[in-house]
C-alpha cells in the first residue's frame, strides 16, 4: 500500500510573523478522506557552543507555551531566504553574546512533523569569542555556562526538558567522543 496522502484542498487559517495554519483535505491511501492541520513554520536553527573547558553556553528563557522557564540551546527562526550558517552566526551572537571561530553544521531534522513543517539545522560551535550582543527586544535571555557532562545529567534528571537541546546535547556528546 502507498501511504502517500494526496491534498484535495488547502486554506490558510492564519498567518502571523513566526507561522501560518492551513487546513489540508486530504485523500488517505485507502481511499477515504480527512483534514490535517499543518503549521507552516520557515525553518530555524539551532546552536551548541561549546568553549575551551567543554562548557556549553546556554540560554534560560521563559516559554509561555508551556508556562515555564527552560535551559536551552541558542537558536533562532530562519528569515526569509537567510543561509542556514549566517543564520546560526546571527542567533549564536543575539542570544548568547559570543562569535564562533569555527561553526559545523550536523544534521537536520524536523520538530514536529506530526502538524508541522519546522525543519532545524543543528549545528556545533567552537572558539567562542565574547563580542557585543544584540537580543531582540522581545526577548529576556540569562546566559549560563554548564560542563557538557553535567548538562547531560540535566537531560536524564529531566532538568532539561527542550527536545532540540536534547538532540544537540547527545550528537554534541557523540562528536566530541568521535562517534559521530
Amino acid at each position: 500500500m502507498d501511504f502517500f496522502e494526496a491534498t484535495i484542498n488547502t486554506k490558510y487559517i492564519f498567518s502571523g510573523k513566526i507561522l501560518k495554519l492551513r487546513l489540508d483535505e486530504v485523500k488517505l491511501p485507502d481511499g477515504k478522506f480527512s483534514t490535517r492541520e499543518i503549521v507552516e513554520h520557515p525553518g530555524a536553527v539551532a546552536i551548541v557552543p561549546i568553549d575551551e573547558d567543554k562548557n556549553v553556553i546556554m540560554v534560560r528563557q521563559y516559554r509561555k507555551p508551556v508556562e515555564e522557564m527552560l535551559l536551552e540551546i541558542p537558536a533562532g527562526k530562519l528569515e526569509v531566504n537567510e543561509d542556514v550558517n549566517i543564520c546560526a552566526q546571527r542567533e549564536l551572537l543575539e542570544e548568547t553574546g559570543y562569535k564562533a571561530k569555527k561553526l559545523i553544521h550536523i544534521m537536520d531534522f524536523y520538530t514536529t512533523p506530526g502538524f508541522s513543517n519546522e525543519k532545524m539545522s543543528l549545528f556545533l560551535a567552537f572558539g567562542l569569542e565574547e563580542a557585543e550582543s544584540k537580543a531582540d527586544e522581545d526577548e529576556f535571555i540569562k546566559k549560563e555556562k554548564i560542563p557538557i557532562e553535567k548538562a547531560m545529567d540535566m537531560v536524564k534528571n529531566g532538568e532539561i526538558k527542550d527536545a532540540k537541546t536534547m538532540v544537540g546535547l547527545l550528537v554534541s556528546q557523540m562528536f566530541l567522543q568521535g562517534e559521530f
